[in-house]
């Protein structure tokens, strides 16, 4: 089924104005990639929208947790010690980073899991978050000054938002940006690109995606970390991990896997050409 730009951009609207999407700031660059995908698959727009939106609920994941970000933006201001090692700070970074599932994985290991991070990476200058979640506020484990260029890309709004308040907080520059990286991958050039537990959602969205998107990414090393274990804890997804790495890694890469807990480290590095 072959559909119109008006409508599908009313589709896009209409989609956003649902109940469940309508306070969120979804980027609309999303929801209209998925709509002309699944237009192509579908016979009536109804079981297309229906496809829609059973796909966005993958993507915007919901289900590993969403703050109240007006309630933490004000929780936030009253914090009067902002200096990366204050306690007032760092305890509410942790409350923040329990709420999201995808990072309180990591808050046991944190600490040595950014130490051993840039011992193969080195500490960056510049980083692309992508996809970032609530993962930006680990900046203060990261043992990074806040010189550092840290560019953070998300599709929620209310997300970039508070993150940019938190980076100005903590005397970075506010450099999250509401930016479906699939559709309109970042161009800026970096030391490193960080795209945690999100390359097994990539590929539920748009299957064989990855490949272009990280040979599309203008970084020095791309690190690529995913689950080793489903989110109930059943089953292992070692294999299947390795295996979609592998799948996907563009040519003139070299890849290192490390493991942190329950945490696939995929460490992947431009070879420089002699």
């Amino acid at each position: 089924m072959n559909l119109d730009e008006k409508t599908i951009q009313e589709l896009v609207t209409e989609v956003l104005n649902s109940k469940k999407y309508r306070k969120t700031g979804l980027n609309p660059a999303t929801v209209a990639d998925l709509v002309r995908q699944e237009m192509h698959k579908h016979t009536s727009i109804k079981t297309a929208l229906k496809a829609v939106k059973r796909k966005l609920h993958n993507v915007v994941a919901p289900y590993l947790g969403e703050p109240d970000y007006a309630g933490l933006s004000l929780k936030l201001a009253q914090i009067n010690d902002d200096a990366l090692d204050s306690e007032p700070l760092r305890t509410f970074c942790l409350d923040v980073l329990s709420q999201h599932a995808s990072t309180a994985e990591r808050i046991p290991l944190m600490t040595d899991f950014y130490h051993q991070l840039f011992e193969f990476t080195g500490k960056p200058n510049t980083i692309l978050d992508l996809a970032c979640g609530l993962h930006p506020l680990a900046f203060p484990w990261m043992g990074l000054p806040t010189t550092v260029h840290y560019y953070a890309y998300d599709i929620i709004q209310q997300r970039v938002d508070f993150i940019n308040l938190f980076f100005s907080k903590i005397g970075l520059a506010p450099l999250a940006e509401n930016r479906d990286i699939l559709v309109s991958p970042p161009t800026i050039r970096a030391d490193l690109g960080l795209f945690f537990k999100e390359a097994h959602r990539f590929e539920k969205r748009q299957p064989g995606c990855n490949r272009a998107f990280w040979k599309s990414l203008n970084v020095d090393t791309l690190v690529v970390s995913l689950p080793t274990q489903n989110l109930s804890g059943s089953h292992s997804l070692l294999e299947v991990h390795r295996n979609l790495v592998q799948a996907n890694l563009p040519e003139n890469r070299r890849v290192r896997e490390v493991l942190f807990g329950n945490e696939m480290v995929f460490i992947i590095e431009r070879v420089m050409k002699n």
